[in-house]
């Protein structure tokens, strides 16, 4: 694949992703003596976590100027309007945003700023990827009593590309439990590398706990590091009552991904959403916007 479209869900456009370290995730995905490489050395955690101490250090402070203005940043909606007053990358990349600046809407809302998928029914997720690129829920959640509660139900995936607002938050109000990790590599989760096997999120590191809500049932939260994400920090408290659109946690450095899985028969995406999908798009998306109604 030579580049990504996606649908800015505004005006409804086909916009053209500029996907970072497109040629190395070519090679790396894509040939044989690349995925060699891959499983020998990009996957394993002294990459990311090397990459991690980095983006924590005052070193990396003067990345972000550029980074901000490659990637045309709006520095306006955040808490830190200025490239300096920052402490390192890290620091700028889980940036906190003004409130205002994400207006919560009536139903399930994005728990991210991102580029969206969504499944009415999880067995529809292998048709969107390339042919033998399997998805299992029970891989991916290594419950097989979880695996058997969202097995029919619907699944959104909100990917997080490097120039995105990192913080993830909740999609609807209810009470939540504590977080359980599940342990796995590094891969990239750039829609290059996932193209080519939606494995990658069985087989990274992630973490998933469950939101009991009224209107939607249990809400199972997922999410999912990647190559250069040293850290997925939750910062909500378990086994408490929290509000749509509080605040849950964020990445360190790197791409990453919000997963939801629903029960059969509770919610319904937004049909723009769906065909968008179905189409073979994401969905440009931000945190608070409505993605799903109740049935």
């Amino acid at each position: 694949m030579d580049y990504i479209n996606y649908i800015e869900r505004k005006s409804g456009e086909v916009k053209k992703e500029v996907v970072p370290g497109e040629g190395m995730l070519k090679w790396l995905y894509g040939s044989f003596f690349g995925k060699a490489s891959l499983h020998v050395l990009v996957k394993r955690k002294v990459v990311s976590a090397v990459g991690g101490r980095f983006m924590n250090s005052r070193l990396s402070k003067g990345q972000i100027k550029r980074f901000v203005k490659k990637n045309g940043i709006d520095l306006s909606i955040y808490h830190e309007t200025d490239s300096k007053s920052y402490r390192n990358f890290n620091d700028f990349f889980y940036r906190k945003i003004q409130e205002t600046k994400r207006p919560i809407g009536d139903g399930i809302i994005s728990p991210a700023d991102g580029k969206i998928l969504a499944f009415p029914n999880v067995k529809e997720v292998d048709s969107f990827f390339v042919k033998g690129s399997e998805f299992s829920v029970a891989s991916f959640l290594k419950n097989n009593k979880l695996a058997e509660k969202y097995a029919d139900g619907a699944m959104a995936i909100v990917r997080l590309a490097p120039a995105d607002y990192h913080r993830y938050h909740f999609p609807a109000s209810g009470s939540i439990s504590e977080s359980k990790r599940i342990k796995g590599k590094y891969f990239s989760v750039s829609p290059l590398a996932l193209k080519k096997s939606l494995e990658i999120f069985c087989q990274n590191q992630r973490t998933y706990s469950v939101l009991q809500t009224e209107e939607y049932g249990d809400i199972l939260i997922s999410e999912v590091g990647a190559t250069m994400v040293g850290s997925i920090i939750q910062t909500y408290k378990a086994d408490s009552f929290i509000k749509k659109g509080s605040e849950k946690g964020y990445f360190a450095f790197g791409g990453s991904t919000v997963v939801l899985f629903f029960e059969k028969g509770k919610v319904r995406f937004d049909d723009d959403l769906i065909e968008n999908t179905r189409n073979g798009y994401e969905t440009a998306i931000k945190m608070g916007e409505d993605i799903a109604h109740k049935i």
